[in-house]
């Protein structure tokens, strides 16, 4: 094989060979770009070798990169010249939040005041607060603004902080009650560390008093029960039982009663107690869920415990339960397409077909899962209704040329995710919603499919299906799914829903590529296929690898999994043991119930969610859809459902 020099580690004369002159198009540089980065990083940056890459758009990112390396004993000129020179772009913004902590660090104050920039990070404004400090300009602002930090938050703040705080506590800006309020919000955050931490400094016997509020918060214990019966010790007790209910509701429930008795906490603050109870039993379908459920008072209720109020009756097969439990939740929440569909499902479960048949032609018109199923109902077709808006050429080729938009093309070819992420924000700061939109068509067709998914909104935006739902390597995608006997468009969900398309997605836990495969999974399914040339992880990255392995693997679990799709898209996402969970719990069934009451949130999404791209990847692939309750139940049965736009409100 003919292997690209231009690749490989390389000395300097190979790099000049590799980048050439400033007229090579960028294509013709990425590969000697990526390196001079990866090298940098290491240390090894050498601007003479690198003078081919000089006009390069990411030319900043490079420098940037080595700047980073040494941050600690980069000199003031050399720090100045670079914001100078990159001033506006977003890698100016990363080199000033990594170069403000350096001068922290070595003291510089005055210069890292004159490069101050607001910021959000509580690092940095402390890094300012200490500078100001430090320099004479501890005044009255400065106390009023280092007593907003110490408002700011009941939860833990960078090291950097305590000088500051030091320093307010020496000019009496961290009073006996401002000490308080930070007590009190790091009860309400369930942060006993931080109760402690802001308790030094208060008077003896308050300070005895706060280190107890503190240890009830972190396990609660008899002592509280003597407690002066103050609203502060109603409320520390408050959040020392709900912190409590979320490990252990049974112990929750016992002790709630003494110590409402005893500090006489009102009935909001045991609902607050007996709302955590509740949903932390619910949420493993627990023997006493309904009954705890129960427990809370109806204004206590939030969207999360209505619905769970919902599946738990569900569950049980309660049906008359489940419906009052829909009626119960709030217009907004009782109108999503989810909860109208299983309303019309308990009203017929209950006998009254007639009532459900309205909510199923209201959800029917919805792009939804639930949608999707009610078309099913109706024997209608699914109600797709794209958007085409068109574009001015010249607008379009205005934005593919955005300085700001070109480096985070560029960036995100050579996998530099999160620089091209402060890129992309920085150029959609300055679009319109047209911009914008071409902005995603722009990175679409380089590959950068996710901006569909993070950058487009609203109603309308939802319905540029073409941009939401990409589909590459389909010749791929229909050879290994006929390989495997699955659907095609079942295939092109999953990588959908796994990676949106992006061969060199890697997961916190590892997965890879365009089906997030685990590299002992690939490794498992090659030996199991005999996929020749396998070698090992990074052929995981490799798209006709990758898609060959992960439809081996859907079928592999289809058929532990009885040609259940459903049942196996959960497992594909949670693993075999609570899949296996979910199963013992609700043998037998209807798929919509089962899928709606598996205990996971991200599951439970996740499922509905790959179901629904199936129907959209059979419009894009055939036009015409299998019918989803046939997908579901594993039916082998040709796509036959058409699609229409029903007519609907403006911007639906």
């Amino acid at each position: 094989m003919k292997r690209n020099i231009c690749l490989l580690p390389f000395a300097a004369s190979l790099l000049l060979a590799c980048t050439g002159t400033g007229a090579q198009t960028l294509d013709a540089q990425r590969a000697a770009m990526r390196v001079a980065i990866d090298n940098a990083e290491r240390g090894q940056f050498d601007a003479a070798a690198t003078a081919g890459l000089r006009n390069h758009p990411l030319y900043g990112w490079l420098e940037y990169s080595a700047l980073r390396r040494g941050i600690d004993t980069v000199d003031t000129p050399q720090a100045l010249d670079f914001l100078k020179r990159y001033q506006g772009q977003a890698v100016a913004d990363a080199f000033r939040a990594a170069w403000l902590p350096a001068l922290a660090r070595r003291q510089d104050w005055p210069t890292l005041l004159a490069n101050w920039r607001p910021s959000n990070d509580p690092g940095l404004q402390c890094a300012e607060l200490n500078a100001r400090l430090a320099t004479g300009k501890a005044d009255a602002g400065w106390i009023r603004d280092a007593q907003a930090l110490w408002r700011s938050s009941g939860k833990s703040l960078p090291d950097a902080c305590d000088p500051v705080f030091a320093g307010l506590a020496e000019r009496g800006g961290l009073t006996p009650a401002l000490r308080w309020e930070r007590i009190d919000a790091a009860a309400d955050a369930q942060q006993p560390g931080v109760m402690r931490a802001a308790a030094r400094g208060l008077p003896a016997a308050e300070l005895a008093q706060a280190n107890d509020y503190a240890a009830f918060v972190d396990k609660p214990d008899a002592r509280a029960l003597n407690w002066p019966r103050t609203e502060r010790s109603r409320r520390i007790a408050t959040d020392g039982l709900a912190r409590l209910a979320r490990t252990d509701p049974d112990a929750a429930e016992r002790q709630l009663p003494q110590y409402a008795q005893a500090l006489a906490l009102d009935a909001g603050q045991q609902a607050q107690v007996r709302y955590q109870i509740a949903l932390w039993t619910v949420a493993s379908y627990l023997p006493d869920s309904a009954r705890r459920l129960a427990a809370v008072p109806e204004s206590a209720y939030d969207e999360r415990l209505h619905e769970w109020r919902a599946r738990e009756a569900m569950a049980r097969g309660d049906w008359p339960s489940a419906l009052a439990a829909i009626r119960a939740m709030p217009a907004g929440q009782r109108g999503d397409s989810r909860w109208r569909w299983f309303e019309a499902r308990l009203l017929e479960k209950t006998g009254r077909a007639a009532e459900a048949a309205p909510l199923y032609r209201a959800v029917a018109t919805e792009p939804t899962f639930h949608g999707f199923l009610a078309a099913d109902k109706l024997r209608q077709p699914y109600a797709l209704c794209p958007w085409n808006p068109g574009s001015d050429p010249q607008t379009r080729a205005a934005v593919a040329r955005d300085p700001a938009l070109v480096r985070a093309l560029e960036l995100f070819r050579i996998d530099r995710a999160t620089w091209a992420a402060r890129e992309w924000a920085d150029a959609l700061s300055r679009f319109d919603d047209t911009r914008r939109r071409l902005a995603v068509e722009v990175a679409g067709e380089a590959g950068w499919f996710d901006r569909a998914v993070f950058a487009l909104k609203g109603p309308q935006e939802m319905r540029l299906y073409a941009l939401r739902f990409p589909l590459y390597h389909d010749d791929t995608i229909r050879r290994e799914a006929a390989r495997n006997a699955l659907d095609p468009a079942w295939v092109a969900a999953e990588i959908r829903a796994e990676s949106t398309f992006n061969p060199n997605a890697r997961s916190p836990a590892n997965a890879l590529g365009l089906m997030q495969v685990l590299p002992a999974t690939g490794a498992s399914v090659a030996r199991r296929i005999g996929l020749s040339g396998y070698g090992g992880a990074a052929s995981l990255y490799d798209p006709d690898t990758n898609i060959a392995i992960g439809t081996a693997y859907l079928r592999q679990l289809l058929d532990t999994y009885g040609g259940l799709p459903y049942v196996t898209i959960a497992a594909y996402n949670a693993g075999p043991t609570p899949t296996a969970r979910w199963q013992s719990q609700r043998p037998g069934f209807d798929p919509d119930f089962w899928i709606e009451t598996i205990s996971y949130k991200e599951t439970r999404e996740y499922v509905a969610r790959v179901l629904a791209f199936s129907v959209i990847y059979d419009w894009r692939l055939n036009g015409k859809a299998v019918p989803l309750g046939d997908r579901i139940a594993g039916r082998n049965v040709p796509a036959s459902r058409g699609f229409a736009c029903p007519a609907v409100k403006d911007g639906a």
